[in-house]
């Protein structure tokens, strides 16, 4: 049966020429291909039948490898916020190379519980970390997370503030937490952690967890630490090349903010003062720009800025808009240039 079988008029025909294309393309070149498709997905799609579709995803499939990533990577970006883009497009495009999966899996606003499942069941690590950490995952998604042994995940899925568990879920999450110190730390640190939860980690809630403002406590623990010691510390770790992008990570999830700050400061070659103001007044923007500064990925932005919005009690959503202007930081801005736009705001 030829592969064109059953397709009528435009559709017939446009179709079946990109897959002629595809599969002997000399007439055209494969990213040429790539886009067309896309094209036709867009101006056709409400049209297009179970078999057009089929063949148009096997044409994508075929040719994608020869695509370069940057553009696939600007197709994601584009069509991260649509809310009319191909759901088959969106979903190839979810499960590329996580740098071009990122906005998509993020924020795309066409992505069901039942999407993200799938996803989960059929990407790796890096993946499913951005699906941990996307906005406003409910009890469907963040139980197959939880399920996983992945330490990465779970910490991810325990520093998104948004992320909605059931009962039954954060037993598993308490189970795995309990050996492992960065998990059971960000696990206390949840605002919404159920009292026999804490009970089962050996506290009691009114005596060691304020339920009305629990970031608040562990900032407020955190400036226990001697300031003459955190800046002699910090000064030893840059000192002996310590004092890295991983070190702010790690002393942020443990709610030692004093530190962050200090260290934050340091990287940023800014005055503690000036770089406290810069990074909690500036909004996303500046701190997209300081992850990109001190070399924070993309990919680890959203635990940075919801852990440290939380932990001053600041609202940590984030607007399509402002999402944008993080994804712009982080494309078009080197380390140096980062750097500079900051210290010159």
């Amino acid at each position: 049966m030829s592969t064109n079988e059953g397709l009528t008029g435009a559709d017939m025909g446009d179709v079946g020429r990109l897959a002629r294309l595809a599969s002997n393309p000399k007439e055209a070149g494969r990213e040429e291909i790539y886009l067309a498709v896309v094209s036709l997905y867009r101006v056709q799609g409400d049209s297009l039948g179970p078999r057009e579709r089929a063949l148009m995803n096997d044409i994508l499939r075929r040719v994608e490898s020869d695509v370069r990533p940057a553009i696939r990577a600007s197709l994601a970006e584009r069509l991260a916020d649509d809310a009319s883009a191909p759901i088959d497009v969106i979903l190839m495009l979810a499960t590329d190379a996580i740098d071009i999966a990122s906005p998509i899996i993020a924020h795309c606003p066409l992505l069901t519980d039942d999407h993200l499942v799938g996803l989960i069941g059929n990407t790796d690590t890096p993946h499913r970390i951005a699906i941990a950490s996307r906005f406003d995952i409910g009890e469907a998604v963040t139980r197959p997370l939880a399920e996983l042994n992945d330490e990465g995940v779970l910490l991810a899925l325990l520093q998104n503030g948004s992320a909605r568990f059931c009962a039954k879920t954060y037993d598993l999450l308490a189970e795995k937490s309990l050996p492992v110190e960065v998990l059971r730390n960000a696990l206390m640190r949840r605002s919404d952690l159920p009292a026999t939860v804490l009970q089962r980690l050996g506290f009691s809630p009114p005596m060691n967890r304020s339920s009305a403002n629990p970031p608040r406590n562990a900032a407020a623990a955190s400036q226990c630490i001697a300031p003459g010691g955190v800046d002699r510390l910090v000064a030893k770790l840059a000192s002996s090349g310590q004092l890295r992008a991983g070190f702010l990570l790690r002393v942020l999830q443990q709610g030692q903010l004093v530190l962050f700050d200090a260290g934050l400061a340091r990287l940023l070659d800014l005055p503690l003062a000036q770089s406290r103001e810069r990074f909690y007044s500036g909004g996303a923007t500046a701190v997209a720009l300081a992850c990109r500064a001190v070399g924070i990925d993309r990919c680890v932005f959203p635990t940075v800025y919801t852990l440290s919005r939380q932990s001053h009690g600041m609202a940590s959503a984030l607007s399509p808009s402002e999402r944008k202007r993080v994804d712009e930081v982080f494309i078009f801005h080197s380390k140096p240039t980062a750097l500079a736009v900051l210290r010159a705001a």
